[in-house]
């Protein structure tokens, strides 16, 4: 028997359907010389420090650093997490052949290699490596199965970054917090969230030391157009005075008027941190919250693989092309102009040397339906920005014109789109601005249409004194900070250059998003609105480092290059291990000789004050929650089958003898993950707004709540 093994249960299911797999048992689908089984996300996790050695449950700065000679897994402490594992791990014992079918990418491989590792897995191992969930893909995928050592490199960058990330993290939170930290206060250390708080705290304080200053600037209107004087800001109204005295007794005479036509290129298809960096600027959403819906359209096999770092497509997905075109049918105005002519084979879209294990993230062609608003709106961005990659490029004509008034020289610049391109396809829409994180100073030219001037022609003009105030630097949003995480910190507008700096960006893209939760969760930085600041506690706590190891972007992105090469196979796991364990050894004897003034935050979960005599033992560190799989939850009422997602409803798997089902939608409102998971876990939810309890009358808010007879009513 062939035994696969997914990541989630819904993709099991589709899989198992596919290779005729369909009789459903406890834990896995059978059938055609196949189980398919599943994982729900992490199962495995590295050993904690007691688990190594018993006087490592104490915080304690004599017994840092914590390295262990090797590095252990272990099963996550949780009851469905033991009953699936032995589920996989009896299936894998009797294999003649594993298939790995994991999420394809870093993270998904080494979740899968653990697990088979924990099983004691000794049959030959096959992967499936797919880029979208769509039928076609998974048949594709099984036809062309791959050697599993194909991905040890994979597998050893991820071994790597997890090690690292133990080592880092569990050594420098109990060092810096027994050494600094104030009462049941903890100071979080970690690789990639200390550099990416140090980023977010320069900003801060150069915002707090900013001196606003005021400023004067000479203008004239001439033929109803507006010249700046191309002279320094004036910081004395006098001097403006005297200016705009000097500039009256003179006419206006144009020195130069010159029209450039030029091209805007098309913007490049979305990889995840554009994504994320487009729909914060958009539609305010958070990383997490992107990521979240692009990997939901991911799993209705809408789009392709999200967690990708290349904005670029593999040459041999170019006779692909049309056909996914002609599939999106809501976006066939859009599309006809491509199909009309053969499509190009562009070099800023297809390039083999800037794609690794998966391509950019386009559309799959499938229909999209039953969409929530958000995942709507994030598809959509993603259908525009693969049209108009294959649209001609915007066409535009930039004007300059200088001229004179006695010896000040003024300059006007103006921007007329002769042919939109692509932009066509963004015609109603705002956000046609390519690439442009917000600045309106870069757009205040669009589309400004100039008259056209003659050199040497001079007449009355109407000049002016301006009063401004300089500003401060602008405080990171979601977006910016995804970029500056991206490109280490470094200001980087040039697209070619962005490209070749994310192999040194710290952090990879499908982890970005959490770093900033983490931040946030442990209130060192907080947002107003869009924008985000570093608390004071977060303030103290980059002030308190010392170490440009731990808080340097740049240093953090050479480690992160360091992991690529691991996965490329051209670095070794050990001698990473080994330069990080160096560093580890270093931090320590550097921070237990420091001195600086403690820290407190607001309480958070910590082991106690230890007491001199007998310290207390640490306790275990809160496991992050995370989103509940609906599917993987038991049925209540014959508690037997799990539940299964249909068209309108979550349903028993054996609906047709036991019956219970669960609406999307109940009293006019769509539930949401968590509500319907109270409701079938607990038996109620919270209070939701505006329910429908009786046709025509008042809207009210209430819970609701499971009967005895499985039936759903309200109650105040």
């Amino acid at each position: 028997m062939k035994v696969c093994i997914a990541e989630k249960p819904s993709v099991a299911k589709d899989i198992a359907e596919i290779i005729g797999a369909r009789q459903r048992k406890d834990g896995y689908y059978e059938g055609n010389g196949y189980q398919v089984t599943w994982t729900f996300g992490h199962f495995c996790t590295l050993k904690e420090p007691h688990d190594y050695f018993e006087h490592w449950k104490f915080w304690r700065l004599e017994d840092l650093p914590m390295i262990p000679s090797t590095f252990g897994i272990k099963l996550i402490n949780n009851s469905g997490v033991e009953k699936q594992f032995k589920i996989i791990e009896q299936l894998v014992l009797a294999s003649e052949e594993v298939i790995n079918c994991g999420d394809a990418g870093q993270e998904g491989e080494l979740i899968q290699r653990w697990v088979l590792l924990k099983a004691k897995c000794t049959s030959p191992v096959k992967r499936l490596w797919i880029s979208s969930l769509t039928e076609e893909a998974i048949r594709n995928g099984f036809q062309q199965l791959k050697e599993n050592e194909q991905y040890n490199n994979l597998y050893a960058a991820g071994s790597a970054r997890a090690i690292g990330d133990w080592l880092l993290g569990m050594n420098a939170t109990r060092l810096f917090t027994k050494k600094f930290a104030q009462g049941k206060t903890v100071l979080s250390i970690g690789r990639v969230q200390t550099p990416t708080l140090a980023m977010i705290v320069q900003r801060q304080k150069e915002i707090n030391a900013f001196k606003s200053e005021e400023y004067w600037e000479l203008k004239t209107i001439y033929r109803e157009t507006e010249f700046t004087a191309t002279i320094d800001r004036l910081h004395n109204l006098e001097k403006a005075q005297k200016g705009l005295a000097y500039l009256k007794e003179h006419p206006f005479t144009i020195t130069s008027f010159e029209i450039k036509e030029g091209k805007e290129g098309n913007p490049k298809l979305f990889d995840l941190t554009l994504l994320q960096v487009e729909a914060n600027k958009k539609y305010a959403y958070s990383a997490d919250q992107t990521l979240s819906y692009i990997q939901n359209l991911y799993e209705k096999k809408l789009v392709t693989y999200p967690r990708v770092d290349t904005t670029y497509l593999s040459e041999d997905l170019h006779p692909k092309i049309a056909g996914i075109m002609e599939k999106l049918t809501p976006y066939q105005a859009l599309t006809a102009p491509v199909l009309a002519n053969p499509i190009p084979k562009l070099k800023t879209v297809f390039d083999d040397k800037k794609v690794t294990d998966h391509h950019a993230i386009i559309p799959t062609g499938e229909y999209p339906s039953n969409l929530k608003p958000e995942e709507k709106r994030v598809y959509d961005l993603v259908a525009r920005r693969f049209i108009a990659a294959f649209y001609p490029e915007c066409k535009i004509s930039n004007t300059t014109v200088l001229g004179m008034v006695g010896q000040v020289e003024f300059k006007a610049t103006g921007k007329q789109i002769i042919e939109p391109g692509w932009k066509a396809v963004y015609a109603n829409d705002a956000s046609a601005k390519k690439e442009n994180d917000g600045d309106d100073e870069k757009d205040k030219d669009e589309e400004k249409v100039m008259p056209v001037f003659v050199v040497g022609e001079s007449g009355p003009h109407e000049p002016k004194i301006h009063q401004g105030k300089t500003t401060p630097p602008k405080p990171f949003t979601e977006a910016t900070l995804l970029r500056a995480m991206e490109t280490a910190g470094k200001q980087v507008d040039d697209e070619e250059m962005r490209e070749l700096m994310k192999d040194n960006g710290i952090g990879r893209p499908s982890t970005r998003a959490n770093i900033i939760e983490t931040l946030l969760r442990r209130k060192y930085i907080e947002k107003k609105k869009k924008n985000i600041f570093a608390t004071q506690t977060g303030i103290d706590l980059i002030d308190t480092i010392q170490s440009e190891l731990l808080k340097s972007p740049e240093l953090t992105g050479q480690w992160e290059r360091k992991l690529r090469l691991i996965e490329k196979g051209e670095y070794t796991i050990d001698t990473f291990k080994q330069e990080l364990i160096q560093m580890v050894v270093d931090l320590t004897r550097e921070v237990k000789t420091a001195t600086y003034r403690t820290i407190s935050i607001a309480p958070e979960p910590a082991p106690e004050k230890e007491k001199e005599a007998r310290p207390k033992k640490e306790p275990k560190p809160k496991a992050e929650k995370k989103a509940i799989e609906i599917d993987t939850i038991q049925c209540p009422k014959c508690k037997e089958h799990l539940l299964k997602k249909g068209n309108t409803a979550y349903g028993c798997a054996n609906f047709s003898v036991c019956g219970f089902k669960v609406p999307f939608t109940i009293f006019g409102v769509q539930l949401t993950d968590k509500q319907l998971t109270d409701l079938i876990t607990k038996g109620k939810t919270g209070k939701i707004k505006n329910l429908q309890i009786t046709e025509g009358e008042e809207k009210q808010d209430g819970k609701l709540v499971m009967n005895e007879d499985y039936s759903i009513t309200t109650v105040k």
